[in-house]
């Protein structure tokens, strides 16, 4: 399995989809296809996130990996595919900024664990509260770059709670690992310090979803 890993790696940070298909085909002819997403295309996005983070790698490669990988995702398990994961409405966003990369990267791991979710892009507080609302969901994970904007966390959850909604929220980004408590102070229910942190997170608070 390692040198499938390798060897996807090396396909998406170069940006070749023919190859990245390749690894995928030959992962196929012995693998089933959760066990794909799994086994390959997760730790292969939680290795090229780490680059990231270590400064190893450009922005551009991140974003591509993780383009290239919701293709091979949607693939391998389409929507409707008796695989995706029993779970709680699930959706993501950035608040109150345009840095994406984070929120990417956790949408790319979630999304080869077999897990469905709506991407919400870069909302303000009202927007986020009301499209929770609207779209009922269970867990919503939020994503920050700015202290300000990891602050203001605390106004969406109080929200939430004025609307009578019992929704989970999961946050992460830089001001949530500079401070280990904040996520408490914005009365957050979790926090991730990175991408693969979200699948354990999500599989956690799993139980306590109605």
């Amino acid at each position: 399995m390692e040198h499938l890993v390798e060897k996807l790696e090396q396909a998406l940070l170069s940006i070749d989809r023919l190859s990245a298909r390749r690894v995928m085909e030959e992962a196929h002819a012995g693998m089933q296809p959760m066990a794909i997403a799994e086994k390959l295309l997760v730790p292969v996005l939680e290795r090229i996130g780490q680059g990231w983070e270590e400064g190893r790698l450009a922005l551009s490669q991140v974003y591509m990996s993780g383009r290239i990988s919701e293709e091979l995702v949607d693939t391998l398990l389409p929507p409707g595919h008796a695989h995706r994961k029993k779970q709680p409405r699930l959706a993501i966003a950035v608040l109150d900024d345009y840095h994406m990369l984070g929120k990417r990267l956790v949408y790319s791991v979630l999304r080869a664990d077999g897990f469905d979710l709506l991407d919400y892009g870069a909302v303000n507080v009202e927007t986020l509260i009301s499209r929770t609302k609207a779209d009922n969901i269970q867990v919503l994970l939020i994503s920050t770059l700015m202290l300000p904007s990891a602050l203001r966390v605390k106004e969406v959850t109080g929200g939430l709670k004025k609307k009578g909604l019992d929704t989970k929220v999961v946050v992460g980004g830089a001001p949530f690992r500079f401070d280990e408590q904040l996520w408490q102070e914005v009365e957050a229910d979790a926090m991730g310090r990175n991408a693969s942190d979200a699948v354990a997170v999500i599989n956690n608070l799993g139980g306590g979803v109605s």
